[in-house]
């Protein structure tokens, strides 16, 4: 897969990791202020630093091309790979929470 695509590939997927966690942290708020459990403060704490973790790998996308790996197939693959199961992950999460 090209270089390009790639970036796009994982940028897109942080993307919907991001949307993902909005919806989860809107929960999650929702339970906290309901409960006060320190599990869903627990929950929160998770989901908005994973949130500020996939925003952060989104700019880097943007700025990928003064990336040291950002020319090489495998390590751009491997990149997109670990993404993709960061959503599968974070689609479970979402699937459980929301029922």
């Amino acid at each position: 897969m090209e270089a390009n695509a790639l970036r796009l590939a994982g940028m897109a997927l942080s993307m919907l990791n991001a949307t993902l966690l909005v919806v989860l942290l809107g929960v999650w708020l929702q339970n906290y202020r309901k409960f006060g459990s320190q599990m869903v403060l627990g929950l929160v704490g998770f989901s908005a630093v994973l949130l500020v973790e996939n925003l952060v790998a989104v700019f880097f996308f943007f700025r990928s091309m003064e990336m040291l790996y950002s020319s090489d197939p495998l390590v751009g693959g491997v990149v997109v790979g670990m993404r993709l199961l960061e959503l599968l992950a974070i689609g479970f999460l979402t699937y459980v929470t929301l029922q």
